[in-house]
């Protein structure tokens, strides 16, 4: 049974509703309240992740890789098609589907949910379980980056740092390592030598107890 992460991204309120590369290719969605609240499910969490990490998939297939069933596998896929977060290929044979990711990751911006208990309480445990997915697979490349060549143990790991700045100039700096990781997402793209890295971006505050005014 495999927990693969689920790419992601909280963003600034002039983020676009969805992006596109260069071909005009619709690569990224910005969540609303509704795929909000549809995503917030741990098993459709996890499909969704598996069709982007792993590539199209049968419910078939991807039951028996989550450890679930078909059917209940079938009826969540279902459900994330209709807020067009995963889409047929139209490659199945017979009533064997084969499903695909219909963008590489999703957006979302809290402010958007404001207000809204329903939506806020989904995005709180969507938040939480990229946290503890994260940590998971974190804990893996520890366990597994010793059989790894040199040169990809000291390129990959973790960094932390401390700024000193104020709510607009820290999503100014955001936006900047966004398009500096949108530049870098396909620039392996065929060769041999590329391998797929997780990035990931965790931006809090130190001062916990010190809540600013709203």
């Amino acid at each position: 049974m495999t927990t693969p992460t689920a790419p992601s991204t909280p963003l600034g309120p002039n983020a676009p509703l969805d992006e596109r590369d260069s071909t005009g290719t619709l690569t990224g969605i910005r969540l609303d309240a509704t795929s909000l609240r549809v995503l917030a499910h741990p098993l459709r969490s996890r499909l969704l992740s598996q069709l982007r990490i792993g590539g199209p998939a049968t419910a078939t297939d991807l039951a028996a890789e989550l450890g679930t069933n078909s059917g209940a596998t079938s009826y969540h896929l279902r459900k994330l098609e209709a807020v067009g977060l995963v889409a047929d290929t139209g490659d199945g044979e017979g009533k064997r589907r084969l499903w695909k990711a219909a963008t590489d990751f999703h957006s979302y911006y809290p402010s958007d949910f404001e207000g809204d208990e329903d939506s806020e309480t989904a995005l709180n445990w969507l938040a939480r379980d990229y946290v503890r997915h994260f940590s998971e697979q974190a804990e893996r490349w520890v366990d597994v980056s010793p059989g790894w060549p040199a040169d990809w143990q000291d390129a990959c790991g973790s960094s932390d740092d401390m700024v000193l700045l104020t709510a607009p100039q820290l999503s100014a700096m955001r936006d900047e390592i966004a398009e500096v990781v949108g530049r870098y997402r396909r620039v392996g793209q065929g060769n041999p030598n590329a391998k797929r890295i997780a990035v990931y971006l965790f931006a809090y505050a130190l001062d916990l107890d010190k809540a600013p005014a709203k």
